[in-house]
């Protein structure tokens, strides 16, 4: 790799400007390992949303975490400004702005850090120092975008190490008591039925049902995991299960702290193409990951313990949020027994 040698005799700060999607900023680590491999002696710090903001505490790469307290999507322009005078005197040399929006850049730029390195978009090539045109072909996968900057522009791909949460057991231990959780954890399927992008990544209500009725029929017990958005979808499973002993609604009644920590329990994960299904295989645990109307070429689980589920329509992949088509073959054609199968092989 080259190197930079005015960042090296000159240790100053990072600060990375984080995703708001939770897929997205598992990935993330990735690009810290990276920074940290090439600057040993840099710390780096993260400014993230409340929605992936607790991420950051499971790796030991980041220093310390920056709340942006703004709605997905929001302007927040003031905010932004704010922070960016508050940070003024931290300092920073570099700032790496993962997202592609204008308003991303805003913090480093009102912060006056000299180096702001980012992917062009938005027009916003007047708040970058070192704007860097994407090239698609060459870094197909979103884990590959972000490593990317690590680097110096033209130079290959540093190695993409894959994430690594660090779970503290004791944090595990907590959530298990929090949620009343007992019982053997070596026959627990963690099930995660949500998708916040769209319907057209979530495997049907009915299937996921049929397949929790399937796996404890097998001696498994199963967790139904996710975010308070998948609260609908959740109520159309357990209505479909009737009672059932062996499977726990978990959704919309952990933190995401908690989330992550009673995954790394689980003793194989189900889910769809998702931000769990990213903090799954961070944790290593054994997967079956349901892909819809995306692409695991370019998402793809970053482990050798991942089953990738796809059918390979020839409508796959659109990456639209709604089935164009009307049908969703691509998920409702992918059956419980398949799914169920690929957890015995787990």
């Amino acid at each position: 790799m080259l190197v930079d040698n005015s960042l090296n005799e000159r240790p100053s700060d990072i600060l990375v400007i984080g995703p708001a999607w939770v897929g997205d900023m598992v990935m993330a680590q990735s690009l810290f390992h990276a920074l940290k491999r090439r600057w040993p002696n840099r710390a780096i710090d993260v400014v993230a949303p409340d929605a992936t903001r607790p991420l950051l505490g499971f790796m030991p790469e980041v220093r310390a975490s920056i709340g942006l307290r703004l709605g997905h999507g929001a302007l927040g322009l003031g905010a932004r400004r704010n922070m960016g005078r508050a940070l003024r005197d931290a300092g920073y040399g570099t700032a790496i702005v993962l997202p592609r929006s204008w308003k991303s850049a805003l913090v480093p730029y009102f912060a006056g850090i000299p180096e702001r390195i980012g992917y062009w978009g938005e027009a916003r090539i007047r708040l970058l120092t070192h704007p860097r045109r994407l090239d698609k072909q060459a870094l197909p996968r979103t884990v590959d975008k972000f490593v990317a900057l690590a680097g110096d522009a033209g130079e290959p791909l540093p190695e993409v190490v894959a994430p690594a949460l660090k779970v503290d057991p004791a944090d595990s231990k907590a959530a298990l008591d929090h949620l009343d959780l007992t019982g053997p954890l070596d026959r627990v399927v963690a099930l995660c039925p949500g998708a916040e992008y769209g319907s057209a990544k979530r495997w049907p209500a009915r299937h996921a049902a049929a397949f929790a009725k399937q796996a404890t029929a097998h001696g498994w017990t199963v967790w139904l995991i996710g975010g308070p958005n998948d609260h609908p979808i959740a109520d159309a499973i357990m209505s479909d299960l009737g009672d059932s002993a062996n499977v726990t609604n978990l959704i919309g009644r952990t933190s995401l702290v908690e989330a992550v920590s009673l995954l790394a329990c689980a003793r194989v994960v189900v889910s769809n193409d998702s931000g769990l299904m990213h903090v799954a295989a961070a944790l290593g645990r054994p997967q079956i990951a349901l892909f819809g109307s995306s692409s695991a070429a370019r998402t793809p689980p970053l482990s050798d313990k991942a089953q990738i589920l796809s059918l390979d329509l020839p409508c796959q992949p659109c990456f639209k949020r709604e089935c164009p088509l009307g049908h969703l073959d691509c998920l409702n054609k992918l059956m419980p027994d398949q799914v169920f199968q690929a957890l015995e092989r787990a």
